[in-house]
């Protein structure tokens, strides 16, 4: 197989598309993110990476919290809005027609309209380059009973995710193993 050498990027793929909230329930912002992933499994860490000049970033800064959102295919519309607009402009949640859902453990303001949200507490800031990566530990997980199968196991096929591929958009195909199935 033949193979081309390109320049350094971000080359990576596929990787999530979450909705991060952040603020407090009277200035709330929610931006887009792809830049996301699991730092730590004990404790467990996320990261989330934002260029400074987003408004965002000092919102979380100052907060010192934010949530993971992982919205589902059908709200797409939302989250490119939620991408393209800046919340120093615009309020994304009357925008977006999302409601600000009450966390237990964080100030920012869960989406009630994704079915996961993740609680994080920032427990450190690197600054990178063009991004600074939050690092928040995870103090809660909520999930909507109706993306559980039944033995309570997140259905995927409901949560109906979405990864960004460089600069597109892209739903998640049909399951095809599980982790250590090549032991059996």
């Amino acid at each position: 197989m033949s193979k081309l050498e390109l320049s350094p990027s971000e080359a990576l793929y596929p990787v999530p598309v979450v909705l991060v909230s952040c603020g407090n329930q009277d200035l709330a912002n929610i931006i887009t993110i792809a830049w996301c992933g699991v730092a730590c499994s004990k404790p467990p860490l996320l990261t989330i990476s934002i260029r400074p000049s987003r408004y965002s970033n000092n919102i979380i800064k100052e907060a010192g919290d934010f949530v993971i959102n992982i919205p589902t295919q059908n709200l797409l519309k939302e989250i490119d809005i939620c991408g393209t607009v800046s919340g120093r402009d615009k309020d994304k949640f009357g925008l977006c027609n999302f409601t600000k859902a009450d966390p237990s453990r964080v100030r920012s303001p869960m989406i009630k309209e994704c079915p996961t949200n993740i609680e994080c507490k920032v427990t450190e800031i690197l600054s990178l380059g063009a991004h600074d990566m939050f690092i928040g530990e995870v103090v809660k997980v909520h999930r909507d009973a109706s993306v559980l199968d039944k033995e309570g196991n997140m259905d995927y096929s409901k949560a109906a995710p979405i990864v960004y591929n460089q600069g597109e958009y892209w739903s998640l195909g049909k399951k095809i193993g599980r982790y250590g199935f090549s032991a059996e």
